[in-house]
């Protein structure tokens, strides 16, 4: 039987130029569907879990386009409530060579960004829930947002459901006022059991430095010390925690990444491969790739190190993937694991 897992977010409609053209040449633009939490929502349904996805869209045509689109991959969209005017949206202009790539939001104003604290009943939503989602994201983007966010929190607690989340940090989402993003983030780490971030992100929510990470190529050599008094110290912040994993990564060119990841559950350090990426097509969503892929991995195999490879493999072929939602199969991730290049054995 599958068990459902509930994630929370603003679906945003994406839109970019071909061929690494910049946002300001030509007329044409192609679009899509992307927002973190509906990233790891398509992954895990891509990957065969039952998926319950929870936002807030206008009642118009793009408000159904984006219905139509996670209906696609299978995802309940049963308790999306309809408002708002319009659907929030992104501009993302690819990197070349030197020259990085670039975002530009279009969030405020929008249907989900103008959601009301309440407007979410919360009690069904859960009913037959295993585990719930969410992201620091969805706490930066309005006061009402972060309410709405923390009531889930305190009723998927109280009906024992898992809860985990994703760091998120961005920092040019917190305008509201008295929007406070270390504190909040700190917050909604401590009601997780497994928390996900990068380097930056973990910095922003615990106040600990990061240990930098310099990788040239697929031979760099993690500090397995500094990791394990690292992760001690982020062990006496968030003693509910059960699971936390870093993203690493070294972008060397636009086009060229080094990426890993580090895990530490029950006292245990975990280290992985190193992927060494060149060319990267698009490295929007890897790391929504790499929680879904996790939370997939912890829900059915129990070795910790063999889930933190999938969800390695699965960041990395993102790289490989137009848009930001990571479209390849359980299959293809283990094949990649294997070193097959994502090519199945059939």
């Amino acid at each position: 039987m599958k068990k459902k897992i509930v994630t929370f977010g603003e679906i945003l409609f994406r839109l970019s130029k071909e061929n690494q053209a910049r946002l300001t040449q030509g007329r044409v633009f192609n679009g899509d569907f992307g927002g973190s939490e509906a990233n790891v929502a398509v992954s895990l349904a891509t990957l065969g879990d039952q998926v319950e996805y929870v936002t807030r869209v206008p009642n118009n045509a793009m408000g159904h386009a984006a219905l139509m689109h996670l209906r696609e991959f299978g995802l309940d969209v049963s308790h999306v409530v309809w408002g708002g005017d319009r659907l929030g949206s992104y501009f993302f202009e690819t990197a070349a060579a030197m020259r990085n790539a670039m975002v530009v939001y279009d969030r405020k104003n929008s249907s989900f960004y103008t959601l009301k604290h309440g407007d979410i009943l919360w009690e069904p939503v859960f009913q037959d829930a295993t585990l719930f989602h969410c992201s620091g994201i969805t706490c930066a983007m309005s006061k009402d947002a972060l309410n709405t966010t923390f009531d889930a929190l305190e009723l998927a607690k109280s009906m024992g459901v898992e809860i985990t989340c994703d760091i998120n940090y961005r920092h040019n989402l917190w305008h509201y006022p008295g929007a406070d993003a270390p504190k909040t983030l700190r917050k909604l780490m401590e009601y997780s059991s497994f928390i996900f971030g990068d380097q930056n992100e973990w910095e922003v929510g615990s106040g600990l430095k990061q240990i930098p990470f310099e990788a040239k190529d697929a031979t760099y050599e993690i500090n397995d010390t500094a990791y394990l008094d690292y992760f001690r110290q982020l062990r006496q912040q968030f003693p509910r925690c059960k699971r936390m994993l870093i993203a690493l990564r070294n972008q060397l060119t636009s086009t060229h990444h080094t990426l890993t990841g580090i895990l530490f559950a029950e006292g245990k350090l975990y280290k992985t491969r190193i992927y060494d990426i060149n060319p990267v097509i698009d490295p929007m969503g890897c790391g929504d790739a790499f929680v879904a892929a996790f939370i997939h991995a912890r829900m059915k195999w129990a070795d910790d190190q063999y889930c933190l490879n999938f969800a390695l493999s699965a960041s990395a072929l993102k790289n490989t993937i137009i848009g930001d939602q990571n479209l390849v199969s359980e299959a293809e991730i283990i094949a990649n694991m294997q070193g097959k290049g994502g090519r199945i054995e059939r």
